[in-house]
Parts: C-alpha cells; structure tokens; sequence
C-alpha cells in the first residue's frame, strides 16, 4: 500500500457566531473530505507536545512520526536545508521574517505579503550592510528568510511575530533563556551575547530598511512596508533518522510545499523535494499543480507528504472568508484530483487529510489544541462519522492519538 499526507495547514479554528457557531471547516463546503471521513476511519491528534510551541516546525516534525525531543532544533536549521545552505558545526540558524513594524507595534508577520524577487533585494542590501564573517542573511522565500550567526548561541527566547499581530514590539526583542544568560558553550557566544547582537541587527535593519527606495516607494502608495526583520526560532544542525529508516516499508517518498520550513523537514526526513511552479504559500498557489506533482509522485514512489499553507495565513490576517475559500479550494482542487485518480488504480493507496495545528481566525495565532484527521483507502472498514470537522471526529474510531501514534496508525494500514 502506498500512502499519502494531504496537509491543510492551520486549516482547524474554533466556533465562530458569525457563521452560526460553526468551525470554518464546518461551515465549508467539503463534499470530498465529508465523503473520504463517511467511507475511511476517524479521530483527533495532539500534534504538540507539552512544553514545545504549537508551530508548524513542531507538528509536521510530530505527525512525521518524529520524538521532538530528540530531534528539535527549531525553524532555522530546517529552513537552510530547504535553501541548500549546509550548516556548519558552529553555526546557529534562525528563521528571519521580515515584517512591518508601523506605530509601534507589529503591524504584521509578513511585510505586506512580500515577494521573493522583491525580498531577494532587501535580503542583499541587508547582508550588504550588516553582514559580516559572523553574521550572514540568506535569501528564502516571501517573507521567511535566514540569519545564520557562526558562534551563535541557541539559548535565546524569541517571539515569532505572527504570534504578536498589533502588539508593541519592543518588549518582544530577543533575550536570554532564564537563568542562562552567561552559559559557555566551546565556540560559542554567550546567550546574553547572542541576544544583544540580534537585538542589534533588529534596530539597525529597521532604520535600514525604512529608507529603502523600496520601502519609500510602498510609502507613497500607502502600502506596507517591509521595514524589519525579525529573527526567531534558532537551533543547530538537527540529527534525525529518515523517514525509511523509521519505517522500511516507506522504500522512497516526497514532499511538496511552497514553504521552506517543510521542505527542510523533508530534506532531514530523506524525502524528495518536488518543487512545483506557481507555488506561493498563500490562497492563489498552484492546487492543481500539487496535486499533478502528487499523482506523478505516487506513481513511482511509495510515500508523499503534500502540504497546503493558505489556510493558515488567512487565519493569521484574520480573515474568515478567505479561510473558508481556502479550505474548500484544498478540497475541491487537491483532495478531489487525488482521490479520483487513485480509485482507479489496482494498487492501493492510503490518503490521509489533517491540518497540523489550529490558526482561528479570532486569535489570528496557533494554538495547542487537538485536530481532526482522516485515513481512508479502499477497503477500509469505516465508522460512524459522516462529515469531516473537529466536532465530528471526536467520535472517531481512533478516537485520540498522540504525536508520532499518527504516522505509527498510518503505516500500520
């Protein structure tokens, strides 16, 4: 059996009054996930584990079927795998946004929704400036990039921004972790040092930036500006078991994205990175490419992780009906395409539909809370739900797992 994971990321909310007291993917029109829930097997996964944050790092590290305690060094060594950038043993990689800073406060996470050829400029002028033998700026993709600090210390509390929507900023700035502000490690800053460097390059990108012909351009036509960075999310080189090495009957497999964070999970996972052409991370990606690149996949390989961002950034700009589209585009434009083509195949194939974490639209920040998933292939004996949403599973056959008891269930099938 063949087996794939069709992810929504942040696609899970709460009741929302505006909508009747229903959950955006309540309210949304998903006849081919209702369909696959009716005719496969149900249930609820805790994706976070206690004392870990409910980012995306750490749930798809989780339903992977990874021990985050054993392999987690957060967003930035991931992200420079999925860049081609090779860490070195001294190195300490953080996720680098760059954001909107206006009145204050955090206007947004992600500079007015910028774009890589635009961001690729600001990234240069950047590293132009404030980089150094220590400190390099590494271009991504939009508006997640990566600071790599050599010597750095990964002891350090961040704020990831999209957690802090119109808060002030400044109280947020980088600090050492308690109680290891002067932690000497060979090699290395001291986290007090680490986190006043950062600190540093925080202030002088922002007056940068701001007189940036870019930013003085999105000025005048009242746009927003991309007018900071802002580092979060450090760690070293991870050291993780493949996906095959976990599980032998997974002989090859792939993973699809617009995000740098997956693709970095699927470089250390041994999967294949399949970039697909028009894929952008927001609601106006390439559906119908993923789901060709994920057919195409399947045909040959035994294992595909495809992973759809749009529902969690409209839950971060807070934006219901744009949350609801993206949930019913992920339905109609990948999930149906997958599910169609592969009933008419003689091998089996094990689909499997879940978010990774929450984003409700009302917080407009993840949360650690349980999501609903599915698993269905031909065959399957189903239980009683009908419809797939977070109330419905609760009375799903699997009732709840937990963490890597997901991909544990999935390869099982």
């Amino acid at each position: 059996m063949k087996h794939i994971i069709i992810l929504g990321d942040g696609m899970a909310d709460h009741s929302i009054s505006a909508i009747g007291g229903k959950t955006p993917l309540q309210f949304a029109k998903t006849p081919y996930m209702d369909q696959l829930a009716r005719e496969g097997r149900t249930g609820r996964l805790i994706t976070v584990p206690e004392g870990f944050p409910p980012g995306s790092e750490v749930a798809n590290t989780a339903i992977l079927g990874y021990d985050l305690n054993q392999v987690y060094e957060g967003r930035g060594p991931l992200e420079a795998a999925s860049i081609g950038y090779e860490m070195r043993p001294d190195d300490m990689a953080i996720r680098c946004n760059i954001i909107c800073l206006a009145d204050g406060r955090i206007k947004n996470h992600h500079g007015g929704h910028l774009q890589t050829q635009d961001a690729d400029v600001l990234i240069h002028y950047l590293d132009e400036h404030l980089g150094s033998d220590r400190v390099h700026f590494i271009t991504g993709i939009q508006y997640r990039h990566l600071l790599v600090i050599r010597g750095g210390s990964k002891h350090i509390t961040c704020s990831p921004p999209h957690d802090h929507p119109d808060e002030p900023w400044q109280p947020l700035l980088v600090k050492p972790e308690a109680g290891c502000e002067n932690l000497h490690e060979e090699g290395r800053l001291t986290p007090q040092e680490t986190a006043d460097l950062i600190n540093d390059l925080i202030l002088r990108s922002h007056q940068l930036l701001a007189e940036h012909p870019f930013n003085r351009a999105r000025r005048e036509n009242g746009h927003d500006e991309a007018n900071s960075i802002w580092p979060w999310s450090p760690g070293y080189r991870p050291s993780m078991p493949t996906i095959s090495e976990m599980f032998p009957q997974v002989k090859s497999g792939s993973v699809i994205s617009a995000v740098d964070l997956i693709k970095g999970i699927g470089h250390y996972a041994g999967l294949r990175i399949i970039e697909v052409e028009g894929a952008t991370g927001l609601s106006d990606t390439n559906y119908e490419g993923k789901a060709s690149a994920a057919i195409e996949a399947l045909r040959q390989e035994d294992f595909v992780f495809l992973h759809v961002e749009a529902s969690d950034e409209a839950g971060h700009d807070g934006d219901l009906d744009l949350k609801v589209r993206t949930i019913e585009y992920l339905d109609q434009r990948i999930v149906k395409p997958i599910y169609e083509e592969v009933t008419t195949w003689d091998e089996l194939v094990c689909i499997a539909v879940l978010p990774d974490h929450p984003t409700p639209v009302e917080k407009r920040i993840h949360v650690s809370e349980p999501v609903p998933f599915l698993f269905w292939h031909r065959g399957i004996q189903p239980d009683d739900v009908t419809c797939y949403d977070e109330v419905s599973c609760v009375s799903g056959a699997y009732g709840l797992l937990r963490l890597e008891q997901f991909m544990h269930a999935l390869m099982s099938l």
